[in-house]
């Protein structure tokens, strides 16, 4: 108790609320065991545009369509994210979130944090990736997150049961999965 009331102190209880409520949201767990990144990431390769396939439905993406994840290299080897897309389908409202990234596994790459508000920060973890880079598979520690990413905005169809595959692989349940149309 005395480490939450010291944290509560820290960071302001508005925060921490904040952040108990974003964890509810969160939605289920489709991955009770999510596994280590399968291979390192080359960032330079890793850059540019992602087109957003399949997702685990959460709160700050609910009914989201057209969705794209631009990264770019910051001057002090941060990674500047910028997340689009439209709500209530391919013709709603565009929004858009800009974040920093941080690689916290140097040794791979593979491993990141982002922050798109103040001092909290998300893991992401690019699981695994096509040598390529044409695809990706991104999740993080908890399992309440999968997202599949291509950089064909429409692949083919082959690429998406492949996609499928390998993230039930990974131990995802596709069950909870979201698809995300693209225009």
């Amino acid at each position: 108790m005395r480490k939450v009331v010291i944290a509560a102190a820290a960071i302001g209880v508005p925060a921490m609320i904040a952040a108990y409520v974003a964890i509810q949201r969160a939605g289920p767990v489709g991955n009770r065991s999510v596994p280590e990144p399968a291979k390192p990431v080359d960032l330079q390769r890793y850059l540019g545009r992602w087109y957003e396939q399949f997702r685990y439905e959460a709160s700050f993406q609910r009914g989201m369509d057209a969705v794209t994840a631009d990264y770019a290299l910051n001057g002090d080897g941060t990674i500047r994210v910028v997340n689009r897309g439209r709500q209530g389908g391919i013709n709603g409202k565009e929004k858009s979130s800009t974040g920093k990234a941080k690689v916290v596994d140097t040794a791979r790459n593979a491993k990141l944090k982002v922050s798109f508000f103040g001092p909290f920060q998300g893991d992401y973890w690019v699981l695994d990736h096509g040598d390529r880079y044409d695809w990706s598979i991104v999740g993080e520690p908890s399992g309440r997150y999968l997202w599949a990413l291509t950089r064909a905005r429409h692949p083919d169809a082959s690429v998406i049961a492949m996609l499928e595959t390998r993230a039930r692989e990974l131990g995802y349940d596709l069950s909870l999965v979201r698809r995300t149309e693209q225009p």
